[in-house]
């Protein structure tokens, strides 16, 4: 199984459990995005949410699978976030938006922490420890 093959096959059994540990209600899409210039930067995106089309992209060149998956997750906090209204009046995310801006500092902090339990979580839950 090839790398990306591992990464849709992980999402596959992950978004599930996130969707119903989260409760969001709304359709969220998903896209898998290899950027070479994007993998040659060691500060590039990993992931993003864009709150305005419900949309997850996940940059997949040269990540373990489970990484990018744990990306998937800290994103599907934001989904979830967006879902009930706290994205509202926040504004254009820009370059450090979350060093101005206060809210979306604590969306960020939640994201972060909601986000890596949630995965760790389901991989303890895989492995029969949860």
């Amino acid at each position: 199984m090839n790398n990306h093959s591992a990464i849709k096959e992980l999402i596959k059994e992950f978004f599930p459990y996130a969707k119903k540990k989260l409760g969001f209600n709304k359709p969220v899409s998903i896209k898998l995005r290899t950027d070479n210039a994007n993998c040659q930067n060691p500060l590039g995106k990993t992931a993003f949410y864009d709150p305005n089309n419900m949309s997850v992209t996940l940059y997949t060149m040269n990540r373990h699978p489970k990484d990018v998956v744990k990306s998937l997750s800290h994103e599907l906090v934001h989904h979830k976030q967006n879902c009930c209204g706290q994205f509202d009046g926040t504004g254009a995310m820009e370059e450090g938006y979350a060093q101005t801006n206060d809210h979306l500092r604590e969306m960020e902090k939640e994201a972060y922490l909601e986000g890596c339990m949630m995965f760790r979580d389901f991989e303890d839950s895989l492995k029969g420890g949860a």
